[in-house]
């Protein structure tokens, strides 16, 4: 049986349905980040992000790469 969990997002605090057990169907899974853009988020939160934040996240890292 698949293990799901709400978790609260450590950026936003807004809840959403983790799908540990099921990562195909999890909402983390809807979005394709680079190995940047993840070190990028990782560095910043230790715990699974929402899917609104998740593509905040790739945004500001694509802003702070343009600077660069």
């Amino acid at each position: 049986m698949p293990q799901h969990e709400i978790k609260k997002c450590p950026r936003c605090s807004n809840t959403f349905e983790c799908k540990v057990g099921n990562v195909l169907e999890c909402q983390c899974n809807q979005i394709v980040l680079t190995y940047d853009e993840r070190s990028y988020a990782e560095s910043r939160f230790l715990d699974c992000l929402c899917i609104d934040c998740l593509h905040v996240l790739r945004y500001e890292y694509q802003i702070k790469k343009k600077k660069v």
